[in-house]
């Protein structure tokens, strides 16, 4: 049996994910969780092989979610789920460490042939994700001006536009306010914007965040 940890902050989401998954005769969901904290949490308690992760939490997101889990060092594989398929999100949870990249939507037979791809230790990436890191791999030129920033950088500038405070943000990760504002500001110097509401725009048109 593969052992399964499903993480999203939507009950009726993540209820429904484990519903259908138990219905495969290989897949055991041995558990749910709604954030990043209570997925490090559980993953530490449960032991799973798989962890399908929802990639846009509040509080700690999939990203941080995704190092942390890492950082256990226990062989747990990562499924990243997402509506968003622009970069930078790819590439850079690609970088943290996940194995695998599906979108919200995926059919169920895909997302349990993608869970088993895994297992069995290998990747999976849904097709328009794979695009959209094919063209980051074959084009000489930056996909968006987030593919300017360092993974803090890009880190720090996902956690702003998803409306998180600069205090927020420096609890989470264990810095000063001042450390997140000088990141703020490098950011938008990269970037080339004045404020996080630009900011927000910007990573709207590029796909990163929904309006």
């Amino acid at each position: 049996m593969i052992r399964v940890l499903v993480v999203d902050d939507h009950d009726l989401v993540r209820m429904g994910i484990s519903r259908m998954l138990s219905d495969s005769t290989d897949i055991e969901v041995v558990g749910e969780a709604d954030s990043g904290d209570m997925a490090i949490k559980l993953a530490k308690q449960l032991s799973p092989d798989v962890v399908l992760l929802d990639v846009n939490m509040p509080n700690i997101g999939g990203l941080e979610a995704t190092k942390r889990l890492v950082q256990l060092d226990m062989g747990i594989k990562i499924l990243a789920v997402s509506s968003m398929v622009a970069q930078p999100y790819p590439s850079m949870l690609l970088k943290a460490g996940v194995n695998g990249y599906i979108t919200k939507g995926t059919p169920l037979d895909e997302m349990i042939r993608a869970i088993k791809k895994l297992y069995q230790g290998g990747r999976y990436f849904s097709h328009d994700v794979a695009e959209q890191l094919a063209e980051v791999l074959l084009s000489d030129n930056a996909a968006s001006p987030f593919d300017l920033l360092s993974d803090r950088e890009k880190q720090v500038a996902m956690m702003v536009v998803n409306c998180q405070s600069p205090q927020q943000i420096a609890d989470q990760l264990f810095v000063s306010v001042k450390t997140i504002n000088t990141y703020r500001y490098r950011i938008y110097e990269k970037v080339g914007v004045d404020s996080d509401v630009k900011l927000t725009h910007m990573a709207i048109r590029h796909g990163l965040i929904q309006p």
